[in-house]
């Protein structure tokens, strides 16, 4: 009984797909591109703008080729998709990200939130609540906000 008991509870809150042959991601860029699909969704308007910002940033920010974003793409948005909260994403990235790290992803979900040409107070809120789960400062969370909407 404990041990199907443990399979099932192993099965539901697995980060990683069971591909076949596939290496599954690490947990960090897992999580953090799951954190990104989430500021995708959270105003619920998928745009491609959005979309193309969101594959440019994981292909830099984990040093795929597009085949494997795409991949980890779709991994995050099964993660995304089967979860409840932020805690299973925010916990791996604080026990394993540094400072820098964190705001990196920050300044990341600004980058994905800005790429449409409008932030929606939904996406505002959602990366003002995972920089608060991360422990990124107020101070370093304007600073990647003002980065972010800087045009390059």
């Amino acid at each position: 009984m404990l041990n199907r008991l443990k399979a099932v509870l192993t099965e539901v809150f697995q980060l990683r797909d069971q591909n076949a042959g596939v290496v599954p991601p690490d947990d960090v860029s897992l999580a953090s591109a799951a954190l990104m699909v989430e500021v995708i969704a959270c105003d619920y308007e998928d745009r491609p703008q959005e979309r193309e910002i969101l594959l440019a940033i994981v292909q830099r920010s984990f040093g795929l080729n597009a085949a494997d974003a795409v991949q980890l793409l779709q991994q995050a948005e099964k993660a995304h998709q089967r979860s409840t909260d932020y805690f299973r994403f925010t916990s791996r990235l604080n026990e394993i990200c540094t400072p820098r790290e964190k705001v990196a992803l920050i300044e990341n979900l600004w980058h994905i939130a800005f790429a449409d040409g409008e932030l929606h107070h939904y996406e505002e809120h959602v990366i003002r609540r995972i920089a608060d789960l991360i422990h990124v400062s107020h101070m370093d969370f304007i600073a990647a906000k003002l980065r972010a909407e800087t045009p390059r």
